[in-house]
């Protein structure tokens, strides 16, 4: 015992010695998802899920090289590392901490989304803000790779976050390739946003168009009503969500696949940058808009934008693609043209020594051939104006794409790409597109209906209800009235198509169910997965046959089909008061987005003076100022706007305006409380029975003045030409600045669709979009001669014209009267 006591005592002082040699180490105190402030120190529990593959790695050594000069774009970033099995501890780059972390903060973001030197990247949402909302949701569209990255080991990466109140043990997000689920976890990132990698089976992406698919379903924590729902949403954010391709074979541009895979920057955007030293000169104006057409429909992309430059090569970036345009002596301080040009016309994708980056280069010894280069990169594109399409691209924002429908017809979800769900939840609702066509004319009368094949459960109570949206709008109700439960075959839910417009139309359908179990709220009923509602892809969308008949003016057919002038057999004449960059930029920006929307480039003919346009339909681009007043009278735009409309500057307060009103004088002169009941009245009626002023009239009213307020920085106006056989619409802003500014803002797919009636007007400060309905208009055939056609015509008409209606309905029954006493005093006996 003695002599074991001072051998345990000299063992515990060799341990104390050598445990204060080490460094203080409280790595076990860490928060959870903190990075581990040693680089060297790697946890595998922690880095499995989300962490770059092994292989992305490469040594720091070889990374400066990677970045050559020589080296064509510079998102090419450093090759795979040859040993991916045993990475050495200095290779992690300086992002891998963030990847790994399941709550990144917002310090970290810049980091993600510009340090990874480890793949080529290619941003995937063509939206600003992606938002997954109620308890389930589902956004699908497609991306289009080149044969190269889709043969490339692919990773995606995304970001989310999601609301408070979002339960993450019931609550999940899904991702799917091609259909098929790639990726699916729980939702809980309510503090801040989480990035999320995985790689992509290999085989799964394929060359061309792939739908990329993000679902989510998601329960509240604590509350079981309908209107709890509305607070459940999860963000995807665009700038943190992006595919990655290893290897430098991804990043290479060589045909047309090229720019249809051009794809999209951090905010969802796509930009074509037209480097044009030859600017100036008018016979560049035809071959260029051409050519920004042809650019426009090969991406296909919603929210496309065009710039023109003269002297320098932009800077080069993600959804970003620079197109140098001009003869080999034009473009020689900009651009090293290859010898073929100097023979003939040349259209292919080069390098720039200098910068590195790739363009599309387009050239020729004079710029006949070069139009013949444009022809040659847009032909894939051109079809012929009268040429029936039967769909309405729409998949690289919302796929499946809208079919076209042009008389009666039905068609079931599936087609429509609507799939059989069972839901559990409290609000149901799912969406659908269609295409109407420019000449649409049903908008007073006619019904589509919607043969609903669905089912809900036996706890389902009354109170529940079906409502059907059109372009945002309430359309119908269907109560439901039954207990215990139900099937619905083929249930009859009618919509008028007074909500429709040319071009596309998104149906939602949304069911509101009730439960007794809902009013309890125990404490697992908003986790239940007990289905309560089921709809089945056999249900049907029927549209009757309407009239067709154009009208002019119409800006939702110019913006919904690119009527009239995609339609238009000879090229419409194009004036633009001066060619400089931003006016050009305004323009190819509009023809871009009203090429995607027609299916194909649009013909026009430039002209120098408004005076040569003559009988033909037109396209006026230019500042207010530089504009004819004729053109402006033309429009009903009141000729003070050339002088008056003038936004204040930045920094520039808004110049007081009278605050006196008609109201104001109104109230000074005998009647005025007369007048005021009588609006009330107005209203009323309109609130209840959907009667106004103008519906009561025998023929339409003639259009007003209009003049723009300060407030706006952006107008378009469509008018019949002055002899009325051709159509005339304007785009105007006050500064060539704001010119292009507005296009661009309104060629977004959200605001392009909001433009409609003869006028509309954009604010560029407060991004308010505001339009001038249609007064009076023409009518423009675009069909044959059909009976039943003009039947459809005159009811739609007489429906709008309500006592047009009833003095033809008076002088028919007194006809009838007429005719019918006279044949009755010519029969029978008199006595």
């Amino acid at each position: 015992m003695n002599r074991t006591f001072p051998i345990l005592l000299l063992l515990l002082g060799a341990v104390t010695a050598q445990a204060q040699t080490a460094p203080f180490d409280m790595s076990g105190e860490r928060p959870k998802g903190e990075a581990p402030t040693v680089p060297q120190i790697i946890i595998p529990q922690t880095a499995a899920p989300q962490t770059e593959s092994p292989k992305t790695v490469a040594p720091p050594a070889t990374a400066p090289q990677a970045v050559a000069p020589q080296v064509a774009p510079p998102l090419v970033m450093t090759p795979p590392a040859t040993t991916p099995q045993t990475p050495a501890p200095q290779a992690v780059p300086p992002v891998a901490p963030a990847q790994t972390t399941p709550q990144a903060t917002s310090k970290t973001k810049q980091a993600i989304a510009g340090n990874d030197v480890s793949a080529f990247r290619r941003y995937v949402v063509p939206f600003a803000k992606l938002r997954l909302e109620g308890e389930a949701d589902r956004k699908s569209w497609s991306i289009y790779l080149t044969p190269e990255q889709a043969a490339a080991p692919a990773k995606l990466t995304f970001a989310y976050q999601n609301a408070v109140v979002v339960a993450p043990e019931a609550s999940q997000i899904t991702v799917l390739v091609n259909d098929r689920a790639v990726h699916q976890q729980q939702i809980g990132s309510s503090d801040n946003e989480s990035d999320i990698s995985f790689d992509i089976p290999r085989g799964l992406l394929q060359p061309g168009a792939n739908l990329l698919t993000f679902e989510a379903t998601q329960r509240h924590r604590v509350d079981c009503d309908i209107a709890s729902t509305y607070e459940l949403w999860s963000d995807i954010d665009p700038a943190r969500t992006y595919l990655s391709f290893a290897g430098r074979d991804a990043e290479k541009l060589s045909t047309t696949d090229a720019i249809r895979a051009i794809g999209v920057d951090g905010i969802g955007k796509t930009q074509f940058n037209l480097v044009v030293p030859a600017l100036a000169q008018p016979e560049t104006t035809k071959p260029i808009l051409h050519l920004a057409q042809g650019l426009a429909l090969l991406s296909g992309m919603p929210n496309q934008a065009f710039s023109f430059d003269t002297d320098a090569l932009p800077a080069p970036g993600p959804g970003k693609m620079t197109v140098v345009v001009g003869t080999p002596t034009e473009l020689q301080p900009i651009f090293a043209v290859p010898a073929a040009a100097q023979s003939g016309a040349l259209a292919t994708f080069a390098t720039d020594p200098r910068s590195g980056q790739q363009l599309l280069l387009i050239s020729g010894p004079s710029w006949q051939a070069i139009a013949s280069a444009v022809d040659m990169v847009v032909s894939p594109t051109e079809r012929a104006p009268g040429t029936r399409r039967d769909l309405l691209v729409t998949q690289r924002w919302s796929a499946p794409d809208a079919p076209l429908i042009y008389s009666g017809t039905s068609l079931s979800f599936e087609q429509l790409g609507v799939k059989t769900t069972e839901f559990s939840g409290r609000r149901f609702h799912t969406s659908f597109n269609v295409a109407i066509p420019s000449d649409f004319y049903a908008n007073a009368y006619g019904e589509a209906t919607i043969l609903l094949d669905a089912a809900y459960a036996t706890d389902v109570r009354p109170g529940s209800h079906i409502d059907v949206y059109v372009n945002g709008s309430i359309a119908t109700t269907k109560p439901i009235t039954a207990t215990g439960g139900g099937i619905f075959r083929q249930l009859p839910i009618r919509i008028t198509m007074r909500h429709f417009k040319p071009g596309l139309n998104t149906i939602t359908l949304e069911a509101m169910l009730l439960a007794d179990e809902d009013t309890a709220c125990a404490p697992a009923a908003t986790s239940s997965m007990t289905p309560r509602f089921a709809l089945f892809d056999t249900s049907q969308f029927t549209v009757p046959d309407f009239a067709r008949i154009a009208q002019r003016p119409n800006l939702a057919a110019l913006t919904g089909t690119g009527y009239p002038y995609s339609r238009e057999t000879e090229p419409a004449a194009l004036f633009i008061d001066r060619p400089d960059a931003d006016t050009l930029s305004a323009t190819a920006t509009l023809l871009g987005q009203m090429a995607l929307t027609a299916g194909h480039p649009i013909p026009f003919e430039p002209t120098a003076s408004p005076n040569t346009v003559g009988t033909r339909s037109a396209l006026f681009i230019g500042s207010v100022s530089q504009l004819p007043s004729t053109i402006l009278a033309q429009m009903n735009i009141s000729a003070a706007s050339q002088v008056a409309w003038r936004p204040p500057a930045p920094g520039q307060g808004n110049i007081p305006e009278a605050s006196v009103t008609i109201a104001d004088w109104r109230t000074r002169i005998n009647g005025g409380i007369l007048q005021g009941q009588m609006q009330n009245f107005q209203q009323w009626m309109h609130r209840n029975f959907d009667i106004t002023l103008s519906s009561l009239r025998f023929i339409p009213s003639s259009e007003q003045m209009f003049t723009p307020s300060n407030a706006n920085s952006f107008l378009i106006a469509q008018e019949a030409n002055p002899t009325n056989d051709a159509t005339w619409t304007v785009v105007t802003a006050p500064s060539a600045g704001d010119l292009r500014a507005g296009a661009e803002a309104m060629s977004a797919q959200h605001a392009w669709s909001q433009i409609g009636g003869r006028i509309t007007v954009y604010s560029g400060k407060t991004g308010k979009i505001d339009t001038v309905p249609v007064s009076r208009f023409s009518f423009v055939v675009s069909q044959p001669w059909s009976l039943t056609n003009y039947r459809l015509i005159a009811a739609n008409w007489l429906s709008s014209n309500i006592l047009s209606y009833a003095l033809l309905f008076v002088i028919g029954s007194f006809l009838l009267g007429v005719s019918t006493a006279s044949v009755l005093s010519k029969i029978g006996r008199r006595e």
